[in-house]
């Protein structure tokens, strides 16, 4: 946690100097992707879900209907959840999704999506094993109750599930539904109000265990109130939403939704959606991308996508993530990552957000195919963990970490004697800091294996404390290093001393001149 005393401004604003001349000058170029295999030997895996409890933990979720726990990538045994029983595993069916509620280290709960033997959606509540943070209890399922009185959502056809879900930044749980299959949605399910076809679906399933229907309709949903539409719909107009993703807060995003709506036979597309814009209607089936596709009337007018491509360039998009991490450094940082499970191509995408209407504008994209290799081989999911790092999940059975391939010299063990260093402007506490590892000055390689928080090995002597009790120096020569294209910076907690971006150094600063604090990992 930052200490929350008074902050000293003069080295604030030497910091600000930094920052600005940074800004103004040429921006980095980006570094060179790759990805580092984290995990194989899996069969048809669709997701990788971070235990928001527990930074070493993830799940994989495979279509045969396995939930496979990963520990600091090795393979647990048994299998977090084992629904093989009852899952119905064929063509686009089977075991789709996962996701960890926000409370889960203390109330133990998950979600999971899957088609049952007859072909229909369950969304389903399990809770962790007692005494086994690895491991569902499989005893524990509760089916979800949906409106006409059913613990399933009815599928007319085989095809188009949906299946992705996830909590967004307000707490409630987001679904995402195809529009039932078949093509061109001949029922017209996605345009249907009184259907939870073709929707994002959006509930709290923030209950009591014995709440007969296992959610509650915010009041904030956009529909409630009208009887010609179903209280639980937030979006409209979606064909088969196959990955989508909130702009992650915590790592300062905007908490937009970006999705990934798969296409029908001229363009796949993604949509944009500011925080807390639902009611939003994607248009499907009058049009596929921007374009106008099958004759009819819309419920509402139609939102177009910020992106589309056409068939040279794929045949069915695999949503992802804004990225928010910092191993890929800054060039890269707010760029939407993305996939086409056809053609095994993986893109990113420049977003640029209005500041007046939240709306984002895409450009730039960029190819990694050839960067990944193997690994964007039919790509079927992207992951995020606790640090905002991304990861790509192959079909054909592995996960791996997207990263740089630039790699930095060895650090020293220990600051040497004369290299000048820049820290937290802070008072004085009862017990000196220790000394920082440390880069040469002037140093500018850029590496993709450094950790965000770097603490020395053993105590060492005390920086200098100045009269006005502030731990720094201000020596022009070495105060700040090049990393991935971004200026990074020693700085001093209550706990000693750490190695972190200048960004985010600054982000805090300014927090706790405000009078506030902020703690980070």
């Amino acid at each position: 946690m930052w200490p929350s005393d008074r902050l000293s401004f003069p080295l604030l604003r030497c910091l600000l100097a930094a920052a600005f001349a940074v800004a103004a000058s040429a921006a980095p170029a980006a570094a060179q992707l790759k990805a580092d295999l984290i995990v194989s030997g899996l069969t048809q895996p669709v997701a990788f879900v971070q235990d928001p409890s527990d930074a070493g933990v993830h799940v994989v979720v495979q279509q045969d209907g396995r939930v496979r726990a990963v520990r600091n990538g090795a393979l647990q045994t048994p299998d977090y959840l084992d629904l093989r029983a009852v899952v119905l595993n064929s063509g686009e069916q089977g075991l789709l999704g996962l996701a960890f509620a926000p409370d889960y280290a203390t109330s133990g709960r998950v979600f999971v999506n899957f088609s049952n033997l007859q072909g229909h959606t369950v969304v389903a509540r399990f809770t962790r094993m007692a005494g086994d943070p690895l491991r569902a209890d499989p005893g524990s399922r509760f089916d979800l109750l949906w409106p006409g009185g059913q613990r399933f959502i009815s599928q007319p056809f085989s095809n188009h599930n949906g299946g992705h879900l996830a909590f967004g930044p307000d707490g409630f749980l987001y679904i995402g539904m195809g529009d039932g299959g078949s093509g061109n949605d001949p029922l017209r399910f996605a345009q249907n109000p009184l259907s939870l076809l073709g929707k994002m679906i959006r509930i709290d399933v923030n209950v009591p265990a014995n709440d007969p229907e296992g959610y509650n309709v915010p009041a904030t949903n956009p529909f409630v109130g009208r009887s010609d539409v179903l209280p639980e719909i937030w979006n409209l107009g979606l064909r088969n939403p196959w990955r989508w993703s909130f702009d992650n807060v915590s790592r300062g995003g905007t908490g937009a939704l970006v999705i990934g709506d798969v296409g029908q036979s001229a363009f796949e597309e993604i949509d944009y959606e500011p925080r807390n814009r639902g009611g939003r209607n994607y248009g499907w089936p009058q049009r596929e991308g921007a374009h106008g596709n099958v004759p009819g009337t819309l419920f509402s007018p139609a939102t177009d996508p910020i992106f589309e491509y056409g068939r040279t360039s794929g045949g069915s998009t695999t949503g992802g993530f804004v990225y928010r991490g910092s191993a890929l450094g800054v060039s890269y940082r707010g760029r939407y990552f993305f996939a086409d499970f056809v053609s095994s191509r993986v893109w990113s995408l420049a977003l640029t957000v209005n500041p007046s209407t939240g709306e984002a504008t895409a450009s730039d994209l960029r190819e990694h195919t050839s960067e990944f290799g193997s690994a964007a081989t039919s790509p079927s999911s992207f992951g995020e963990d606790l640090s905002g790092e991304l990861y790509i999940v192959s079909y054909s059975g592995r996960v791996s970490r997207i990263t740089t391939s630039e790699v930095l010299p060895p650090l020293p063990r220990k600051r040497p004697a004369d290299a000048p260093i820049v820290g937290f402007a802070g008072p004085r506490s009862a017990a000196a800091p220790t000394t920082p590892r440390s880069v040469q000055p002037g140093l500018t390689s850029r590496t993709s294996n450094l950790p965000d928080v770097v603490r020395p090995a053993a105590p060492a002597a005390a920086p200098e404390v100045r009269a006005d009790h502030t731990h720094a120096r201000t020596t022009p020569q070495g105060r700040l290093f090049m990393r991935n294209g971004e200026w990074w910076i020693f700085a001093i907690d209550d706990a000693g001393w750490v190695l972190m971006p200048l960004r985010d150094f600054l982000e805090r600063t300014l927090a706790d001149a405000g009078g506030r604090t902020r703690s980070y990992r």
